[in-house]
């Protein structure tokens, strides 16, 4: 009778055992600053997905509002305003932040990598946009506003002082990669872990989903929409892709891109795609920026040094020459190794 007993409680117990729902993919896109802005998770609560979609995307406007040098009122161009007037701005802490990153990323690259090229962008933006290739006078006139060294963060006040007259900052090679990773982390704290945040292009990825090993990535090949042979699969890390296939413009044989090398005010003129791998999408954002200007050697030993991995695909005379850091190819589908 016992044993009868044991067993039909056991029964009673398992059959209330509370089984969790399987987890469903959900995707949202919508379009932010002229280009798709994807966010992709897993969760078994379709309310609760919403919800937290719409969250995440009102946390992106936010920082657009904020980061955008084409929103006549952001707090970026109201700072750049003040370039010059000799005053020290107090500012947001996000816009504090991505500062404190842009200067890290400055020091880092050697002057590779810099925010303060706002007004020769926007000399090279018209160019393209009208088709009518840049003075060198008017080059040279730009860059007399441009330089990092005209920056001054003051960590004790949380503000900042621009030096110079005739300033823009312009985030363009940062600000994608930080929002995609600051909207991860909202999911994080939603405890939606398994999720990818595309910001056309700039990826956040974390957990895998469910029964795979990681995202499935596909890499552009230089001027060219095709994709790579090999695709990354990646959780837990963060990857950006610069390249010149949509933006540039052509001048005397040359295509001269839309990324600008901070010292000589010109739109690079190699045809190349780079990509890097890295732990955050705020670095792979502005380290694929840097190593398409910087010497390949150079670039490959800072992405080691932060720990990022880089793939520098560049055509030349119609062939394609491939270099990357030693552990690159880890993150290839096709991998056998055991890292």
């Amino acid at each position: 009778m016992k044993q009868f007993l044991f067993l039909l409680i056991a029964f009673i117990q398992f059959n209330f055992v509370k089984v969790p729902a399987q987890e469903k993919r959900y995707s949202f896109t919508r379009e932010k600053m002229a280009s798709p802005f994807t966010i992709i998770f897993y969760t078994n609560d379709s309310t609760h997905a919403n919800l937290v979609a719409n969250e995440c995307f009102n946390l992106a406007d936010s920082f657009i509002n904020i980061f955008s040098d084409y929103i006549e009122k952001s707090e970026l161009n109201q700072l750049s305003a003040s370039g010059g007037l000799g005053k020290s701005i107090p500012v947001s802490p996000a816009l504090y932040d991505i500062m404190l990153e842009s200067e890290k990323a400055y020091i880092l690259t050697r002057g590779s990598f810099d925010i303060t090229l706002g007004p020769v962008i926007r000399l090279w933006r018209k160019a393209r946009k009208e088709k009518q290739f840049p003075e060198a006078s008017a080059i040279a006139a730009k860059m007399k506003s441009v330089g990092f060294d005209k920056v001054k963060i003051d960590a004790r006040t949380g503000s900042i002082k621009l030096t110079s007259t005739n300033m823009q900052l312009d985030l363009g090679g940062i600000a994608q990669g930080y929002i995609a990773q600051k909207v991860l982390e909202r999911l994080f704290s939603r405890n939606i872990r398994k999720a990818l945040i595309n910001v056309s292009g700039d990826i956040a990825i974390g957990d895998a989903p469910p029964a795979k090993k990681g995202w499935t990535i596909g890499v552009n090949l230089p001027e060219s929409e095709q994709l790579q042979e090999n695709k990354l699969v990646l959780s837990n890390r963060a990857v950006s892709t610069s390249g010149d296939m949509y933006q540039f413009i052509e001048h005397e044989g040359k295509k001269f891109s839309h990324i600008v090398d901070p010292r000589t005010g010109y739109g690079i003129t190699s045809q190349k795609n780079v990509t890097v791998i890295a732990k955050d999408a705020t670095t792979a954002d502005w380290l694929a920026t840097a190593c398409s200007i910087m010497p390949l050697k150079k670039a490959k030993r800072l992405a080691k040094k932060l720990q990022a991995e880089v793939l520098i695909a560049e055509l030349k005379n119609g062939t394609i020459v491939q270099s990357s850091t030693k552990k690159f190819s880890h993150f290839y589908s096709s991998h056998k190794g055991n890292d």
